[in-house]
């Protein structure tokens, strides 16, 4: 028996991969992200199945879980929010496992960065704008490695989608300002893809004033960059002059 690591995605039920919704729906013992996990997801359980809310456990709890799961014969179903690869802190629940030789693997979920692109209708590569996309977020109780401070990847001009910081937004727009400009396109979204999902947009010198005047603390990404704007050059994919493999332009 094993440990399936399963990628929740961003809250909206329709949005888990088929893969997903089979594993829930026939798991015995499932350990959940707490609160970041859409209660509607966790529907999804047999009502029969073994359910922990991670949010209050230790590693060595989670692990004990599974463990026990293990040697009685059952998959354990480690449910995460998103994408687990993005901030899911996966990496130590996998080599703990390694110590305990119990098997493992993972299904990929969709991130919130895809789904609050998609609740602000945007294409985050925009050509000759921004063909980088980058996911990050700012330091606090972890630390950022030197190199990766928002002020040395904002020297790119890369579409940046910051986790974990939209309590910070005012501190994020002041260091964004030197390379990106005032009037530069930002956002944040609150519980993307949730029933409750809100969606702020506005510029970096005034998007602190209006996350302000909302209760967002938490639970919302921001996202800058001007291919937020719809003032961008077209792509060349359907250009009807535009030559390539599967069609000669005219």
């Amino acid at each position: 028996m094993s440990v399936i690591f399963v990628g929740a995605g961003p809250g909206d039920p329709e949005l888990l991969t088929r893969k997903a919704e089979r594993l829930l729906r026939s798991a015995a013992v499932c350990v959940y992200a707490g609160s970041l996990i859409n209660p509607q997801v966790l529907e999804l359980l047999p009502a029969n199945a073994e359910k922990y809310d991670s949010a209050t456990m230790s590693l060595e709890e989670t692990t004990r879980v599974c463990v026990e799961a293990h040697q009685r014969g059952l998959d354990t179903i480690r449910l995460h929010t998103g994408e687990p690869s993005i901030y899911g802190a996966i990496l130590e629940q996998m080599n703990v496992l390694d110590k305990h030789g119990i098997d493992y693997e993972v299904v990929p979920g969709i991130s919130s960065f895809q789904a609050a692109a998609a609740a602000l209708k945007a294409e985050l590569t925009a050509p000759e704008v921004s063909q980088t996309v980058i996911l990050t977020r700012t330091s606090g109780r972890t630390p950022m490695p030197d190199c990766q401070e928002l002020a040395n990847l904002a020297a790119s001009r890369a579409t940046l989608c910051i986790y974990l910081s939209s309590h910070k937004v005012d501190e994020v727009a002041e260091t964004l300002v030197p390379f990106y400009g005032p009037d530069c396109p930002a956002a944040i979204v609150y519980h993307a893809s949730w029933p409750d999902q809100k969606v702020i947009k506005g510029t970096l010198v005034d998007i602190h004033q209006q996350i302000s005047a909302t209760d967002i603390r938490k639970t919302a990404l921001i996202l800058v960059g001007h291919a937020l704007s719809r003032q961008c050059a077209e792509s060349k994919l359907y250009d009807a002059s535009f030559t390539h493999e599967y069609r000669q332009g005219v």
